[in-house]
Order: C-alpha cells, then structure tokens, then sequence
C-alpha cells in the first residue's frame, strides 16, 4: 500500500509539473505577433498584448499610456505605413529582446534609411507592460538636417501645417506626412 500511494504521488506531481510546462506562455510569439500587428498597422488588435497600461522608454524619454492612449498614439504611427522586421528574437529572463528594422515615409525621409532598434519587453503573465527601445543607428546630423529643412519649408511656404512634427496624433500625422509629400513635390 505503501508503495501505491507513493506512486500515485509520483503520478500527481509528474502530472502537475506537465500541465504547469504546457501553461508556460510562450512570449516571444506574443512578441512577434505584436510586431507582425504593428507591421500591418491593425491598431485594433494591439490592446490584446497589453496591460491596462504600457511603459514605453526611449532612452531618457518614459511614458506610461493608458491602453486607449497607446492605441491613439499608433494611429499616428499608422499615418506614416510602418514596415517592422524582426532581425533577432529570444527570450531571456522573462523578458522578450528583440533587434528591429523599421521604416516608414516619416524615417524614410528624415533619416534616410530604417531605424535599427534593439527593444526589450516586458510582461506581466501574457500582456506586454513595458517596451524599452535603443536605437543602434540613429543618425542625428541626418534627421537634424532634414528636419530643419522641412520645418523652414513649412514656414515659408505651408504655414497651416506648422506643428505637425509635434502633434502626436492621427490628424498630426495626416499633417506631417502631407507636408513631407508637398516638400518632395516642391519641385
């Protein structure tokens, strides 16, 4: 009897250990299936991956959106149709890194070539509660210098889109990217 029941302890804890493995979420598909979601520019699924609020942290910038913020702020992004590509992907110590291409009119034009980023996410159980991103080859000389052109532009020739680079908003977006299209038009 002794041994039965020994068994069947056995059994349970083996049991148990198996059904635990199999509930283990698998963040980095969470991961690319957020980048695949941003790639499409399908806002409407993206608050299925978050807490009710997202940490976002670009170098020494930190924001903390509420999930109707974030979606919001992706509607700007959206404007400029995003091209994500996931270079690398792993998960270690609970986190997601990632190495990401992007491209967009926006970078396209300012920065003449994709933003390479490496970004690191974080969970709580299966939804994304923060995203850090460094920049591997921002090239500030570039974007200043495209920037301030497109800016003297504007002032001189389509004052009505002045604070378009600012506005981080959908109709911002629509702003800046009518710019940019009337700038590489001016010709």
């Amino acid at each position: 009897m002794g041994k039965t029941i020994i068994s069947l302890l056995l059994f349970a804890v083996v049991s148990i250990s198996c059904n635990n493995a199999e509930k283990e979420i698998d963040k980095v598909e969470i991961a690319k299936q957020y980048f695949e979601v941003l790639d499409n520019s399908d806002y409407a699924k993206m608050s299925d991956w978050f807490a009710d609020s997202l940490k976002t942290i670009e170098g020494e910038h930190k924001s903390v959106y509420s999930k109707t913020e974030y979606l919001e702020f992706l509607k700007w992004d959206f404007v400029f149709d995003p091209d994500y590509e996931i270079l690398e992907i792993e998960q270690k110590d609970g986190m997601v890194k990632a190495r990401i291409s992007k491209t967009d009119k926006r970078i396209s034009f300012l920065h003449e070539k994709p933003f390479i980023t490496n970004q690191t996410l974080r969970f709580q159980k299966d939804k994304i509660i923060s995203v850090e991103i460094d920049y591997v080859n921002f090239d500030f000389p570039t974007w200043e210098k495209n920037k301030n052109r497109l800016l003297s532009w504007i002032d001189k020739n389509h004052p009505e889109l002045n604070g378009s680079i600012n506005d981080l908003t959908a109709d911002g977006g629509m702003k800046l990217l009518q710019a940019i299209e009337l700038y590489k038009d001016r010709k």
